[in-house]
C-alpha cells in the first residue's frame, strides 16, 4: 500500500470513528485517494458520500447537510483554486458555529513556488474563520504515522465540533498528497492501519459552564436569534415574558411567542417599557430589534454557552453561559403583549389580502409545511417575509451567519438529504439564480424529496425597502441596486431537467403546493418590486391606527 493510500484509509475510518455519516467530494486529481476512500466507505455503508461539480455547491451543500443532522460534514477538494471556492461556506460556517471539515488535497510542499500546476500557497487560506487549522505532514512509510493521523483528526473533529471550547466551527486539515494518488501493488504497511477497539482515537469530553441566575423585576423581554434553541422559549415560558422568536431560532413555538413583535416594536407604545432583553442565539433579522438591543436605557443579558457572543451594538452588561430563572413574572406586562399580538394579526391579513405579495406567500408556504416539514429560507426578503407570517411550528433552519444568499439551494438540498421527511425551501430570485449549479445532480447521487418556492420580483427587492429605495434616489435605484435580470426560471429548470409550475394567484400557489414532495420541483411566484416599500409602510401605518 502506498503512502497516500493509507493514510486516506486512515482519516476516513478515524472520521466516522469521530461521528461523521456524510460526505462531500468535488472531483479532483490530487484527492483522488480521499475520494477513493469515502467511496469504498459509501459502498460499504459505513457513510453516505455525495458529489458534485462545483465546490462551492459542495460546500453549501455540507452546510445543508449538518443543519439537517447536527453532525460534522467533511468536504473533499483538490488543490488550487478549488480550495478558495470553498470560502463562502467556511464564513458560513465560522459565523454559524457549523462543524464544516475542509480536507484540502495539496501538493507536497517542496512543490510551492515553483511553478508547479496548481499549486498555491494554502496554508491557514481561510484566516481566522476556522477553529483550527493544520497542514498534514506529507505521508511517508514509517511507524507512528496512524497515531498522528488520527488524533490529529480527533482533534480536528473535537474542534469543529466545540467539544471543550463550545465555540463550534469550521476546521482545515490541509492534506500534502505524493504520487501515486491511486492504489498499488506494494509492502504492507510498516505498521497496523487500525483504530482502536472502543472509538475515536481520543475521547475528548465537555467543559461543563455553570448557569447564572436571573430574576424577576425589570420590564423583560427575550430575543431569540438565529440558532437560540429551546432554551429562549423555556426560559420566556419561565418567567412569563414576551418572547421575539426570529424563524430560525428553534424557539417560535409556545403561548410566549409574539408573531408580530418587529411590527409592534415600531407601532406600539408598549415597545418603549422594555427595560431589560434576554439574548439568545444571533439575532440579526430586523432593524426594531438592532434599535432596541442598542438602547442605552435597556439591560442587555446575552445567553451564550460559546466563547463568542453577539453584540454588534456593544450594549450587553453581562454574557453569561446559561439562566436559570428565578420565579415569573407576576404583573399583566405578558398578557399585555400578547393582546396587542392578537389585536394586530388580522389587521396584518387585511393588508396582506390582496393579491401574491411576499409575507402572504411566505404564510402559504408556512401552511404547506406541516409539523412533519422541514423549511429552508434564504436570506433577504423571503426570512424577513415569513417572520410576518403566523407562528406555525415547524422546523425552519436558514444560513444567518453572514446572511448570504449564495449555496443557498446547496444548502437545501443537504438538508433535504439528510431529513426524513418532505423539505421545502423559500428564497427569492437572485438566491435561485446564484446558486442554479445546485440544481445539477449526477445520476448516481442521492436525490431530495425538496420542493423550491421562488420569489420573483425580477432583482433586489429587499433594496426598495432600506435607505436606497427612498424615491429621492430613484435616478440611480434600478440599475444598481434593483439589478433586473429578466431571466426565465422555468427555461432554466428545463435545462436541468426540474419540475417546474408557475403560480400566479394565492389559490394556484396552495393548489401546487399540495401534492406530495417526492423529488426535486420548483413553484414560481412573481410579485411587483413596486409593492415592497408601500406594504412595510402600510402594515406600521395600520397598526398605529388601531
Amino acid at each position: 500500500m502506498n503512502p497516500s493510500t493509507a493514510f486516506a484509509t486512515v482519516v476516513v475510518d478515524e472520521l466516522i470513528r469521530n461521528g461523521v455519516r456524510e460526505a462531500v467530494v468535488a472531483p479532483g486529481s490530487r484527492s483522488a485517494p480521499l475520494a477513493l476512500a469515502l467511496a469504498a466507505a459509501d459502498r460499504d455503508g459505513r457513510l453516505r458520500l455525495h458529489v458534485r461539480i462545483d465546490e462551492r455547491t459542495a460546500g453549501f451543500l455540507a452546510i445543508g447537510l449538518i443543519r439537517g443532522t447536527g453532525l460534522p460534514v467533511p468536504v473533499v477538494t483538490t488543490s488550487g483554486t478549488a480550495v478558495a471556492n470553498l470560502h463562502p461556506a467556511v464564513l458560513e460556517a465560522s459565523h454559524s458555529g457549523l462543524p464544516l471539515i475542509v480536507l484540502s488535497a495539496d501538493r507536497p510542499p517542496a512543490l510551492r513556488g515553483s511553478g508547479a500546476n496548481q499549486t498555491t500557497d494554502q496554508l491557514k487560506v481561510f484566516g481566522s474563520a476556522v477553529r483550527l487549522f493544520h497542514e498534514m505532514g506529507t505521508p511517508v512509510r514509517e511507524v507512528g504515522q496512524v497515531a498522528y493521523w488520527r488524533s490529529q483528526v480527533a482533534r480536528a473533529v473535537a474542534n469543529a465540533v466545540g467539544a471543550r471550547s463550545a465555540d463550534p466551527g469550521p476546521v482545515q486539515l490541509n492534506c500534502p498528497l505524493a504520487e501515486p494518488l491511486v492504489p498499488t501493488d506494494g509492502p504492507e504497511w510498516p505498521e497496523p492501519l487500525d483504530g482502536r477497539s472502543s472509538g475515536p482515537w481520543t475521547a475528548v469530553h465537555a467543559a461543563a459552564g455553570q448557569p447564572s441566575a436571573v430574576q424577576p423585576g425589570p420590564k423583560t423581554v427575550v430575543v431569540a436569534g438565529d440558532g437560540a434553541s429551546q432554551a429562549a422559549r423555556l426560559a420566556a415560558e419561565a418567567g412569563q415574558w414576551p418572547l421575539f422568536a426570529e424563524p430560525s431560532s428553534r424557539a417560535r413555538t409556545g403561548p410566549s411567542v409574539i408573531s408580530a413583535y418587529r411590527l409592534l416594536l415600531q407601532a406600539n407604545s408598549l415597545a418603549a417599557e422594555i427595560e431589560r432583553v434576554l439574548v439568545y442565539g444571533h439575532p440579526t433579522l430586523s432593524r426594531p430589534i438592532a434599535k432596541l438591543l442598542a438602547r442605552p436605557d435597556v439591560e442587555v443579558i446575552v445567553v451564550s454557552p460559546a466563547g463568542l457572543w453577539p453584540d454588534s451594538a456593544r450594549r450587553a452588561s453581562s454574557v453569561v453561559t446559561g439562566l436559570e430563572v428565578a420565579g415569573p413574572d407576576t404583573t399583566d406586562w405578558l398578557e399585555r403583549w400578547q393582546h396587542a399580538d392578537q389585536l394586530a394579526r388580522p389587521v396584518i391579513d387585511k393588508v396582506l389580502a390582496d393579491g401574491l405579495n411576499g409575507p402572504r406567500i411566505a404564510a402559504i408556504v408556512g401552511e404547506a409545511v406541516g409539523a412533519d416539514g422541514m423549511l429552508v429560507v434564504a436570506s433577504s426578503n423571503p426570512v424577513r417575509d415569513l417572520d410576518l407570517a403566523p407562528v406555525v411550528p415547524i422546523r425552519t433552519i436558514a444560513n444567518r451567519g453572514l446572511a448570504g444568499i449564495d449555496g443557498t439551494i446547496s444548502t437545501a438540498v443537504g438538508a433535504a438529504l439528510a431529513n426524513a421527511g418532505p423539505t421545502y425551501a423559500l428564497i427569492g430570485d437572485l438566491a435561485f439564480l446564484h446558486d442554479a449549479n445546485g440544481l445539477i445532480i449526477g445520476p448516481d447521487e442521492a436525490r431530495p424529496d425538496l420542493r423550491i418556492i421562488v420569489v420573483n420580483d425580477n432583482g433586489g427587492g429587499i433594496f426598495s425597502t432600506l435607505e436606497q429605495g427612498d424615491p429621492t434616489h430613484a435616478g440611480y435605484f434600478e440599475r444598481v441596486f434593483g439589478t433586473p435580470h429578466n431571466s426565465d426560471l422555468s427555461a432554466l429548470c428545463a435545462a436541468t431537467g426540474t419540475r417546474y409550475t408557475l403560480a400566479e394567484t394565492p389559490d394556484a400557489l396552495r393548489a401546487a403546493l399540495s401534492p406530495m414532495v417526492a423529488g426535486l420541483d420548483v413553484v414560481e411566484a412573481r410579485v411587483s418590486r413596486d409593492d415592497h416599500r408601500p406594504l412595510g409602510e402600510a402594515l406600521v401605518a395600520a397598526l398605529k391606527q388601531q
